[in-house]
């Protein structure tokens, strides 16, 4: 029978992890999670301790423990295991095999301050968010090539609610039938809404025309704004599904990019935002929409695919956000929301950047 484990097979094994390239420690050798010290403290403020009790955990530390949630989709009582099941998971957090671990309670909790706090009028992970965008340019990142702007849905846990509850939400009303029923108003969420998702059908072997598909989908979109040279996440917004995508398209702009040209798909085409465009010393790299009843004139046709070969590169941040990185919406409300798909960029950006420096493979 093997013996208990001692400090120097613990350190042996760590070693074997780094050897195997252990993606957590990459990333804290490249992110400097002390910059988010001093917004952390303004948002969670902390007692003095006059009143005794026990040592709230390290801010920095906690909000690192909720990078590891977002980078791996964790619910809070799966986030407690790993901390305690996985050494690089310790590693990453500084923890040695005898230290405290802040339980699923304690995680929420912070999480939920964090969520409700504000720095300057602005949310918290805004705020946090443009701390490290900051020191992406510091350490020079730049926002080059201009932007391109798409939104993808983030699905939720689907309400089972009737007709005229629906019409009650999209109002702005709670249904009465709630009001007498505080258990179940806790638990439905009255701000994720329905959408439809399109999946276009290709054309039969015979070339003939096949439906289109509508598929539904209920939650939030994550709607963001991406360098089209480095594919780091510039600017965001978080809002239901049903919000139109063109209708963010203002909000996602930015003037910081070294270069006017924006690039997005037809949902962003209207008279609006050509004109926002325009004179607010854009270039507009949007598809055209087919005229309708008409057949699409052959050089906007190659107009367009050459732009789609521009804009496909966003489709690899989502496609990391909803595969590796399982981003879904598990809690209720907006603000809730907005935490998670804020967590959800920033870790993204993160292992972006650990990317970019050569030490990681492409997320």
């Amino acid at each position: 029978m093997r013996g208990q484990p001692g400090f120097f097979d613990v350190d042996e094994r760590l070693k074997d992890l780094s050897a195997k390239g252990d993606a957590l420690e990459r990333l804290n050798r490249i992110v400097d999670f002390e910059l988010f010290r001093d917004d952390l403290a303004r948002a969670v403020p902390r007692s003095d301790g006059s009143k005794g009790g026990r040592p709230p955990f390290d801010l920095v530390f906690m909000f690192k423990v909720l990078i590891l949630q977002a980078s791996h989709s964790l619910s809070d009582e799966r986030t407690e295991f790993l901390i305690k099941d996985r050494l690089s998971f310790m590693r990453f957090l500084g923890l040695g095999l005898s230290d405290p671990v802040p339980d699923a309670n304690t995680i929420w909790t912070f999480r939920e301050a964090l969520t409700r706090a504000e720095i300057a009028g602005k949310p918290a992970i805004a705020v946090l968010f443009s701390a490290y965008e900051a020191a992406l340019r510091q350490a020079g990142f730049l926002a080059m090539g201009g932007q391109i702007v798409d939104a993808t849905v983030v699905a939720a846990p689907k309400q089972r609610n009737t007709e005229a509850e629906k019409a009650d939400l999209k109002a702005g009303r709670v249904p009465d039938a709630w009001k007498a029923k505080p258990a179940k108003l806790a638990q439905k969420d009255r701000d994720a809404r329905w959408t439809i998702k399109w999946s276009k059908a290709k054309p039969a072997e015979d070339g003939s025309k096949r439906i289109d598909l509508a598929v539904p989908a209920f939650g939030y979109k994550n709607h963001v704004g991406i360098d089209r040279r480095h594919g780091l996440i510039r600017t965001w917004i978080a809002t239901d599904a049903a919000r139109h995508d063109g209708a963010q398209l203002p909000g996602l702009l930015s003037k910081a990019n070294t270069s006017g040209d924006v690039w997005a798909d037809t949902a962003y085409r209207s008279k609006a935002n050509e004109a926002h465009l325009a004179g607010n010393g854009f270039r507009s790299r949007i598809h055209r929409k087919k005229p309708p009843g008409k057949p699409m004139a052959r050089n906007v046709a190659r107009a367009n695919g050459e732009k789609s070969k521009v804009r496909a590169a966003i489709e690899h941040v989502f496609a990391r956000q909803k595969g590796p990185m399982g981003l879904v919406v598990r809690t209720i409300g907006l603000a809730r929301a907005r935490m998670k798909i804020g967590l959800a960029n920033l870790a993204y950006n993160m292992n972006r950047a650990v990317w970019l420096t050569g030490s990681w493979p492409s997320p």
